[in-house]
């Protein structure tokens, strides 16, 4: 049986933020499925205008799954991503790794998840202005992704680095292939 990685997606979520990780880990030969999780089961939207029908509600969300994975996008800073706390909770509580790039660490920032955890996000200053509740100041490190204790994080300019941390952490490639995979998909075949 796969192992299943639930992405969780919302309107005019950041497409290219999860489409590295997705992509790689949904091969057949990877050993995990890829199943989108929404607030409901109406069909979403990306930034890039794909529409998407979630394969489950937070409602219906199972409670055996082995990552979250939380995609940025305009709707985390309107307050309409709220109800996946209650993901992030069971997540924390069954020990199962999490993932988040761009505002949904700030989401994470602000509900308290990032207080005492090394992490990014799109910026220090960026988090105490969009996250009013944040006070994990003290652990935020400057880097395009943070991974630490079943925890990563990624600012919203790092889709590559985001995918190769949470693929690092599976084991999926063997380290050369995986440092391959990143330059090609970072700096391309040629070099300009």
């Amino acid at each position: 049986m796969k192992k299943e990685i639930l992405v969780f997606i919302s309107d005019n979520y950041a497409d290219w933020e999860s489409v590295f990780i997705c992509a790689e880990l949904n091969k057949p030969e990877t050993g995990f499925i890829i199943k989108t999780l929404a607030v409901n089961k109406k069909p979403i939207k990306s930034m890039g205008g794909f529409t998407v029908v979630p394969d489950y509600s937070l409602a219906e969300m199972p409670t055996h799954f082995h990552m979250l994975i939380l995609v940025g996008g305009t709707s985390w800073l309107k307050r309409e991503n709220d109800d996946v706390k209650q993901a992030v909770d069971l997540c924390i509580k069954k020990r199962i790794p999490i993932a988040a790039i761009c505002d949904a660490c700030t989401f994470l920032a602000d509900k308290g998840y990032l207080d005492d955890k090394e992490h990014t996000g799109n910026s220090l200053v960026y988090l105490e202005k969009y996250a009013p509740n944040y006070k994990g100041s003290k652990h935020f490190i400057e880097k395009q992704v943070v991974s630490k204790d079943g925890l990563i994080t990624a600012n919203g300019t790092s889709a590559v680095e985001f995918a190769k941390e949470i693929l690092t952490y599976w084991q999926v490639m063997q380290e050369n292939k995986l440092e391959d995979w990143y330059q090609m998909f970072k700096v391309g075949f040629y070099k300009e």
